[in-house]
Formats: C-alpha cells, sequence, structure tokens
C-alpha cells in the first residue's frame, strides 16, 4: 500500500464561536492555510483538536468539512477514537462514508486493557473499514497503555490496512523496539512523531510527524523535516532545540496556549472549551514575548 502519511502533518485546532459553538468557517479558513503552507496531511481531531469535548454530531460535521474543504490536495485522516467503542466504530464509518482517506485510533481511554484487549479492539476497528487506519501511541495520556514490538507484530499480520503509527512514547528505547518490529514485517509502514521530536527519531527509521507548532511556525516545522532528511545534524539540533520550547510554551494548558499563539499570528480560533481555560490576554502577552524571543514573529506567516 503507498505511503501517503510522512512529512510534516497537521493536525489543526478545533475553532470555535465566542458561544463555545462550532465555527466552521474559520475550521475551512485553518484548513486551507495549512495546506498552503505545507502540511503534507490533515489529521483531526487529536487531543489539541479538543476531540474529548466535542458532541459525535460535531465531529462529524467538522469531518465532512475537513474532506471537502482539503478537496484531494493532501491526504485527510479522521481521529475516531471515543470513550465508548461503539462510538468509535460509529465515526470510523463516517468517514469512510464521507470520503476520507483513513481513519486514526488511539489506545482506549481510561480503561487499562490487556495487550490482548487492546489487539481485539485495533482488530475490530480496522476491520470496520475498507479504508487505511493509523494506530496511536501515547503513554503520556494513558499510564501504562502502550505499543510494544509483539503488539504491532501480530496488529500488522492480521490487518493490511494498518499503514501507519503515531508514536508519542517520547521513548527512544520504545521507538526503537516498535520501528525494528513494524519495518521487519512492512518496510513501508509509516512511524510518524507525535509532536516535533523529528532529530532523535528519524534515524530510527521515523519518516515525518504531526505538528504541534505548525499553526504558528510552518516554515520552522519544514525547515526541521527537510534538515533531518537531508543529514545535517548540526542545523537539525538547533532547530529542534528552538521547536523543544515551543513545545513547552504549548503544552502548558494544551491547547489553549496553542489558541492563544495562533491570535498572536493573527489567525484567531476562538476560545476553548471548559474544563479546559481558554488563554487569558496576560497568557497571550507572556506567550507573545517568548515568540518574539524565539524570532518567530518574524520569520512565520501572519493572517490567514
Amino acid at each position: 500500500m503507498k505511503q501517503m502519511f510522512k512529512g510534516v502533518m497537521q493536525s489543526p485546532v478545533t475553532p470555535l464561536k465566542d458561544d463555545f459553538s462550532p465555527d466552521l468557517k474559520t475550521f475551512e479558513k485553518l484548513l486551507d492555510f495549512h495546506v498552503r503552507t505545507g502540511a503534507t496531511a490533515i489529521s483531526w481531531p487529536h487531543h489539541k483538536g479538543e476531540s474529548l469535548n466535542l458532541t459525535i454530531a460535531e465531529r462529524k460535521a467538522f469531518a465532512e468539512v475537513a474532506v471537502k474543504s482539503v478537496a484531494g490536495r493532501v491526504p485527510v485522516s479522521i481521529h475516531v477514537s471515543a470513550l465508548s467503542v461503539e462510538d468509535s466504530v460509529d465515526l470510523a464509518k463516517h468517514a469512510q462514508q464521507i470520503g476520507a482517506d483513513a481513519i486514526i485510533a488511539i489506545t482506549p481511554y481510561f480503561w487499562s486493557p490487556s495487550m490482548e484487549g487492546i489487539f481485539k479492539h485495533y482488530v475490530r476497528l480496522g476491520q470496520s473499514v475498507d479504508i487505511p487506519m493509523i494506530a496511536y501511541n501515547s503513554p503520556s495520556y494513558l499510564e501504562g497503555i502502550e505499543f510494544n514490538g509483539e503488539l504491532i507484530t501480530r496488529l500488522l499480520e492480521k490487518l493490511p490496512n494498518l499503514v501507519a503509527l503515531k508514536e508519542a512514547s517520547f521513548n527512544s528505547e520504545k521507538f526503537v523496539e516498535i520501528s525494528r518490529a513494524a519495518l521487519k514485517i512492512r518496510p513501508d509502514f509509516s512511524i510518524v512523531a507525535g509532536v516535533e521530536f523529528l532529530a532523535p527519531s528519524v534515524p530510527l527509521g521515523c519518516v515525518g510527524s504531526y505538528s504541534s507548532a505548525g499553526g504558528i511556525s510552518p516554515n520552522l516545522c519544514k525547515q526541521l523535516f527537510d534538515a533531518c532528511m537531508n543529514g545535517e545534524s548540526e542545523k537539525a539540533r538547533q532547530l529542534q532545540f528552538k521547536l523543544a520550547q515551543l513545545w513547552d510554551l504549548f503544552r502548558d494548558q494544551y491547547p489553549s496556549s496553542l489558541k492563544g499563539g495562533m491570535v498572536i499570528m493573527g489567525r484567531p480560533v476562538g476560545p476553548t472549551r471548559a474544563p479546559l481555560p481558554t488563554a487569558t490576554k496576560e497568557r497571550q502577552a507572556f506567550i507573545a514575548k517568548q515568540l518574539e524571543e524565539l524570532g518567530i514573529l518574524d520569520t512565520e506567516p501572519h493572517g490567514w
């Protein structure tokens, strides 16, 4: 199966109006911005897209806009994870129905299933659709629930439509274990970093990232990816240091700090739904100062 998921891929935030209702028009502008500034794929709604704060009906409405607005310019994958497995299957079938290129799913929420339980979960999801599926490993969100080499091996042997893994453990030992097992079975399998920790991941088989900073600094994200792929280790290291600082900035009050940063860059996307906070004017001022010190304000696009 063709390797579709590589490069600097974007997982947009979810624009909301002042009354916290969906802002589909701004979502269209945001999607177009990401594609125009170099996104190699779109994936929505990851956690920075407030996936757990949206109703199933809202998620379907935004997903339809994503597929229609991107219009085949880059692949679109829909994140179908939900608290209910039945809702996940429903979202997966809807994604296929509207013409999405793939689905993406994290390990089950809240519960602590066995490896066999996780295996059966992914098999059920993968077999519910005919389109490609991307798995998502993020033990920082789900402590103790994570992929290993044996699990990815079993899933690849069972699911021909499993084409990629978003690997967000930020653990090089785990990355090596998974990469070695997956690439042995399927050399064209895409292993993608959870955020822009590309410098330590590309040498281990990583082919891209789901960007955290792309709504703020798409130029910097692409420069890091290019430096890593071209073997420019010193340049990559310096760019990675800068992006790591951005990640530290945005994951404090995530994703409200990211939305606050987008206001500064002239791309307002509205508030963040409770129980998450909306970035205050004071928080936005702090973010603006950090972006200025990092040279982001002078090197990245402003406005839509």
